[in-house]
């Protein structure tokens, strides 16, 4: 493809018009790409022995995440050698996030896999994949169950971050960070991604009601180049995990979190004042060398603000869903 920005522009049914005049794909494998020159030959190689077994029509796309390191070079050979591999190049490094939603965007397949391109994930574990989807799942997560990676900067922290993911969510899932995942395409076209959150999809899908399940896959070690995360996407990972808390529970009524920590807030200043002005009063205790009459003040006044702030999201959030038409439902089946 020529070398332009993807950005997710366009609506969602204007992709769904355009896709249906192309012929039928049953399969769209969706591979984010970032500085792996020597990765994605064997990349080839690999997807090319796993896809012949099945009987489906599939597409790969492979998106350039503004690689640096010849990446660009090796992708246009592959698309040059078999034209179901599609390339997508972006300008530069915009995200893993960005770089699935311009895949998923571009995709006509019934069925999405995602995987990375490092070779860690294996393409061998597809057709198990497939089978699991098949038994009437919406989503197939991969679990990998034997990771290949230092304990403590990369499997420790995913251990607890899973953990407290599926806690907060109710999804519970051993292994949100494996990008081998299987969705189906009326999933996919519900769902709009930003920041980081192509690793929660489970978690944000299961606001519209989606079957999930997930399976044991095959982890491999780095052969190739460098781990493109560390220890300190851990901040990142706790931020996420808020932003899904909050997107799950109090996207449709957000008044009811600000509201809470707002009534918290002031009705506890106001007992510490009214508390405060009693012993002044009957008990002759001065104010002026109180810090706690101060903080009675300060909480009083953060009430206010986040029931201000609760009321102008419950605003936000109607004026999101009127203006683009968006219900607040999502429909599996319907009988005319």
């Amino acid at each position: 493809m020529t070398d332009k920005i993807i950005k997710k522009t366009a609506k969602k049914n204007k992709t769904n018009t355009t896709n249906s005049k192309k012929s039928k794909i049953d399969l769209s494998v969706v591979i984010p790409v970032y500085n792996e020159r020597e990765s994605v030959k064997h990349l080839y190689s690999n997807l090319n022995q796993a896809l012949s077994k099945l009987r489906l029509k599939y597409e790969v796309i492979l998106i350039d995440d503004g690689s640096t390191d010849g990446t660009y070079d090796e992708l246009v050979k592959i698309h040059k050698a078999n034209n179901a591999y599609k390339i997508i190049r972006f300008r530069r490094n915009f995200g893993q996030t960005s770089a699935m939603s311009a895949g998923f965007d571009h995709s006509n397949g019934d069925i999405i896999i995602t995987l990375d391109a490092d070779l860690q994930n294996d393409p061998g574990d597809i057709p198990a994949i497939l089978d699991k989807l098949d038994e009437g799942y919406d989503i197939v997560s991969g679990w990998r169950r034997d990771r290949r990676d230092r304990a403590v900067t990369r499997r420790f922290p995913s251990i607890v971050a899973n953990k407290l993911i599926s806690k907060l969510t109710g999804v519970e899932l051993h292994d949100y960070g494996c990008t081998l995942k299987a969705y189906r395409k009326e999933v996919i076209d519900n769902i709009d991604l930003y920041g980081e959150m192509h690793r929660y999809i489970p978690a944000v899908a299961s606001r519209i009601g989606v079957k999930i399940a997930e399976i044991p896959v095959t982890h491999h070690s780095r052969k190739f180049g460098k781990a493109k995360y560390g220890l300190s996407r851990t901040i990142r990972v706790v931020l996420d995990i808020i932003t899904i808390k909050f997107l799950l529970s109090y996207s449709q009524r957000p008044i009811q979190i600000f509201g809470l920590m707002g009534l918290f807030s002031g009705t506890a200043g106001f007992i510490i004042m009214v508390y405060l002005i009693i012993m002044r009063i009957f008990f002759d205790r001065g104010l002026s060398d109180r810090p706690l009459f101060i903080l009675s003040i300060f909480m009083i006044f953060i009430g206010v603000q986040l029931i201000t702030m609760g009321l102008l999201a419950e605003i936000n959030m109607r004026i999101y869903h009127e203006a683009q038409g968006k219900p607040t439902y999502v429909i599996k089946d319907m009988l005319q």
